[in-house]
C-alpha cells in the first residue's frame, strides 16, 4: 500500500536566527516508516529538519519539512493521487509568532518592527502567540479515501482525559485511529478506534499494530 508517514516537529521562526519548536525527535514516525517499508509497502517519511533521532530512515522517498505551512503544502502537493494510508506522527507547533511589541520607559506598548535578528539591546519586548491551524483537520478532505491515523500527545489531566481527546480529534477531523500518550495517558500508548481501544506497552507493538489496521 501507499503510505505517507510523517515525523519530528516544525517550528515557527521569530526572527532568522531564533525558533519556537517542540521536544518531539521523530523517533517513533521514523520506525513506523522503516517496518511498513520492510513489509513491503511503499512509504514517503516526511521528517522535521529539527528531528533529532538518528536511525535509519528507510522509505522508498524520504522528505524534509521545516514550518508548519511547508509540510502543510507538501501534503496538499499530493492530494488526490493514491494514497491509502496516512499516519500523521509529526508534531505539529501549536503556536507561530504573530505582532511583536516593545514596552517604553512608561510601560506602554507599541508595534515593534522585527529584523534579520532581534537585538537584546531592544529592551523589554511582547510578542503574540497564534494558534497554527490543526494539520491534521484538512487531512479528510485532501484524501478522502484514504486510511487516516492521527496522534494526540497530551500533558494535562489523566489517562480518561487524553482518551476523550484522542475520541474528539477523530470526530472533529474524520480520521479511523487516533493514538494517545503523553503523561496524561501514562506509560505506553493506546491505538483508539471507531470501535476499540487497545493499549501497548512498548512503541514496537504499536508499530505492528499500526501495520495490521491496513488490512
Amino acid at each position: 500500500m501507499n503510505c505517507i508517514v510523517t515525523a519530528g516537529p516544525t517550528f515557527e521562526p521569530l526572527d532568522e536566527v531564533r525558533r519556537l519548536t517542540n521536544f518531539s525527535t521523530g523517533r517513533l514516525g521514523t520506525e513506523l516508516a522503516y517496518f511498513l517499508t520492510a513489509q513491503g509497502h511503499e512509504v514517503t517519511l516526511l521528517i522535521g529538519e529539527s528531528a533529532t533521532y538518528r536511525g535509519e530512515r528507510r522509505a522508498k522517498k524520504v522528505q524534509v519539512f521545516s514550518t508548519t505551512s511547508d509540510l502543510r503544502s507538501q501534503l496538499k502537493a499530493v492530494a488526490g493521487n493514491r494514497v491509502g494510508a496516512i499516519f500523521h506522527a509529526a508534531a505539529v507547533s501549536d503556536f507561530s509568532f504573530g505582532k511583536l511589541f516593545q514596552r517604553d520607559a512608561r510601560g506602554t506598548l507599541r508595534p515593534f518592527r522585527s529584523s534579520k535578528k532581534i537585538s537584546t539591546r531592544s529592551g523589554n519586548l511582547m510578542v503574540e502567540l497564534l494558534p497554527t491551524p490543526k494539520i491534521i483537520a484538512e487531512l479528510r478532505g485532501w484524501f478522502p479515501q484514504s486510511i487516516l491515523c492521527g496522534w494526540k500527545f497530551e500533558a494535562n489531566g489523566g489517562r480518561t482525559d487524553a482518551l476523550r481527546a484522542a475520541e474528539r480529534q477523530m470526530a472533529d477531523c474524520g480520521t479511523d485511529y487516533c493514538v494517545a500518550n503523553g503523561p496524561a495517558y501514562g506509560k505506553g500508548f493506546c491505538l483508539v478506534g471507531q470501535a476499540a481501544r487497545k493499549h501497548f506497552a512498548r512503541p514496537e507493538t504499536l508499530i505492528k499494530a499500526l501495520e495490521r489496521s491496513l488490512g
